[in-house]
Formats: structure tokens, sequence, C-alpha cells
């Protein structure tokens, strides 16, 4: 919880303004990976599929995103 010192603080400085472009400017999330927005496609797996999945991506250097995202692209070159 913030404490009265810590709230008088942020209300002053929220009274005083803030600068827009410097706002706009602060990257918030996850960088992209292109110029089109991406979905979330949720699949589900068993623990076993899951433990292989993470293996293989370990072994390639990859997460599990970009090994999921290169096993789409084989499947569907």
């Amino acid at each position: 919880m913030a404490s009265d010192e810590r709230v008088r603080k942020l209300a002053d400085e929220a009274e005083k303004g803030y600068d827009v472009e410097v706002l706009k400017r602060r990257a918030r999330g996850r960088p992209g990976r292109g110029a089109q927005p991406m979905q979330v496609v949720a699949v589900r797996l068993t623990a076993e599929e899951l433990d292989r999945l993470d293996a293989a991506a370990a072994r390639h250097g990859l997460t599990r995103s970009e090994a999921i995202r290169a096993a789409l692209a084989h499947f569907t070159a």
C-alpha cells in the first residue's frame, strides 16, 4: 500500500502535468515481430508434449514460442 507521502508526491507530479511525447516513447509490452498485429492462439498440450517441446527448444537455443513458430514454418512450407 502506498504511504500518504508517496500519494502526495504522485499527485503533485500529476498536477504539474506530463510530457505527452515522453510518455508515447515509453516501450510497453513485448516488442513487435512485424508491421501487422499478432494474435495469440491457444493450444492444448499434454505434459509429455510440453516436456518434449521444451527439451527440443533448449537443444536449439530457442524459446518455446520460437520453437512452435519454427515447427509451423516447417509444416506449412
